[in-house]
């Protein structure tokens, strides 16, 4: 994969090879996310964040990884707030916003309208979730994950085994590491949702065709006790017709310390795209495995910010170029307690 000046919209764009490049800048990120050192290398560039359905991390993330790296956000949230509700088209707001940024991260509700956007753009798109389709740097920081966390326990990403639990029929964060799973070997896979929240068939027959193993259950229990990771989903509830409908699959697969415990081995991995449902009726992660060490889900997100700042590098071409523009931190943060 080329990828300076590319757009970043499916995780089919890459095969393994480019996952390594990814995975190889990102490492060497690790000192400037960690605040020990500072990099101006994309000082002038600017990021357009164009959010047009809710986020948090995604949409924090991605501008937190363009100022470590040098650069300015500048943000639009939410249809509302856009010519869009005037009724612009994706077309025209690529044009103008393309003319304001050297490259642009969008998310919007409608599948394939980022493809459509990136089209009419003049510099680089990077997918930040388009409707239930894909969410191809959640993948990417969500398998960078499972790699250093299999190291830790002596594993790699061959042969290992996951089970993904909750709502897989619109969690296009699932969608998206599936089809990067395919780039790997001897992978055991256990689905685990309500029949009517299951994995697409598409993405099943395509991980069966890749030679995974792929299992489908609705047992939480049983799923849990012979995997190396348990990837578990929230309910999509802004997927369905009525709060109502989404009701009726919410706190399902609620997963405690006391289940993990009981059923689980000891260093099985719990990852969370998030956000968790926290809400009384939902838990599906309860809050009392925060302390766990097993719980990854915050060097997930941590991991998102190495990710993503790699891949800004790698369009704007200046992966070599960051220890160039560096220097030490002036400010004390617990990070760097040595910086003063």
């Amino acid at each position: 994969m080329d990828f300076i000046g590319a757009n970043i919209l499916s995780v089919s764009q890459f095969e393994r090879g480019d996952i390594d490049r990814v995975f190889q800048v990102a490492d060497k990120m690790t000192p400037y996310a960690r605040r020990e050192r500072v990099t101006r290398v994309l000082e002038g560039a600017i990021l357009g964040n164009m959010f047009l359905e809710p986020s948090t991390r995604t949409r924090l993330s991605f501008g937190a990884a363009f100022n470590l790296l040098g650069g300015t956000v500048r943000e639009t949230v939410g249809i509302k707030a856009s010519a869009m509700a005037k009724g612009e088209s994706l077309y025209d707001t690529a044009r103008v916003l393309s003319g304001y940024s050297d490259v642009i991260c969008m998310r919007h509700p409608q599948e394939g309208s980022v493809a459509e956007f990136a089209a009419a753009s003049r510099v680089p798109v990077i997918n930040g979730g388009d409707g239930a389709n894909e969410h191809p740097t959640q993948a990417l920081l969500d398998l960078y994950t499972i790699r250093k966390e299999l190291e830790a326990n002596g594993r790699s990403l061959d042969a290992f085994r996951i089970a993904m639990i909750g709502d897989l029929k619109y969690g296009r964060t699932v969608h998206s590491l599936c089809k990067l799973l395919c780039l790997f070997s001897n992978v055991q896979i256990i689905l685990v949702s309500p029949p009517e929240l299951a994995m697409p068939e598409a993405v099943v027959e395509k991980l069966r065709s890749a030679g995974h193993q792929v299992k489908i259950s609705d047992q939480l229990e049983s799923a849990i006790s012979q995997v190396d990771i348990v990837y578990s989903t929230r309910i999509q509830e802004e997927r369905f017709a009525s709060q109502e409908e989404a009701n009726l699959y919410r706190g399902r697969f609620r997963l405690n310390r006391e289940i993990f415990t009981r059923y689980a081995q000891p260093n099985t991995v719990i990852m969370h795209p998030l956000p968790r449902d926290s809400r009384a009726e939902a838990n599906e992660l309860d809050t009392d495995l925060n302390e766990h060490p097993s719980l990854a889900i915050f060097r997930q997100t941590d991991n998102g910010l190495l990710v993503r700042m790699a891949l800004f590098a790698l369009l704007l071409g200046v992966e070599g170029k960051v220890d160039h523009y560096a220097r030490e931190v002036r400010w004390h943060s617990r990070r760097n307690p040595e910086s003063l």
